[in-house]
């Protein structure tokens, strides 16, 4: 299990969990690594060999909203415990990237660097960065002009320059810096009128 976008400024945290079979002979195999590690169109390409593969894929997520209620590691935790609640068949044991689950019984590690060093973690961090980068291009439509499809809702220059230039939209976590500072001034100015 891995998740991702715990660094956006917008959108949701997503996780992925992923039931593989004992053993995956595929030519693909080799290419799998930590989703960070590989370029966009590689992504794309493991992603449907992974899901093809996989016994069981389960993905869960936590909106912009949860995580400004809840905070993102809470978030982040309550959309990997949907993945799981995901897998059919349940699983025996969990592979998770770093975290270790509290609220899930089952017997689990946490594995620092798991996504680099485990191959099911792995698949995971790549179904998660799929499934959240094709939601977030989604986005984009729906709320143009923030360049979501290009940087994915993370910190790039372009998106702080957007962000100056047209404040946040509606998927932008108000808990979040920069954001929070904007809302903050906006309340300011806004009390001064």
């Amino acid at each position: 299990m891995d998740e991702v976008g715990r660094g956006a400024l917008m959108g949701p945290v997503l996780a992925a969990a992923v039931i593989l079979p004992r053993v995956v002979r595929a030519r693909w195999r080799d290419k799998v690594r930590d989703s960070k590690q590989l370029t966009p169109a590689d992504r794309d390409y493991l992603y449907g060999y992974i899901r093809e593969a996989a016994v069981a894929v389960g993905v869960g997520s936590s909106s912009h909203e949860v995580i400004d209620e809840v905070g993102i590691a809470r978030a982040a935790r309550l959309a990997m415990v949907a993945a799981v609640g995901e897998l059919l068949p349940r699983p025996h044991y969990l592979l998770i990237d770093y975290f270790k689950l509290r609220e899930i019984t089952l017997p689990q590690k946490g594995i620092t660097g798991g996504d680099s060093l485990c191959f099911s973690i792995a698949c995971a961090s790549i179904i998660a960065k799929v499934t959240r980068d094709r939601l977030v291009v989604a986005l984009d439509s729906e709320y143009p002009g923030y360049g979501f499809a290009a940087h994915k809702g993370y910190a790039t220059p372009e998106h702080l320059a957007c962000l100056r230039r047209k404040g946040p939209c509606p998927q932008h976590r108000r808990s979040f810096q920069p954001i929070k500072e904007y809302e903050e001034l906006k309340r300011g100015e806004a009390s001064l009128t």
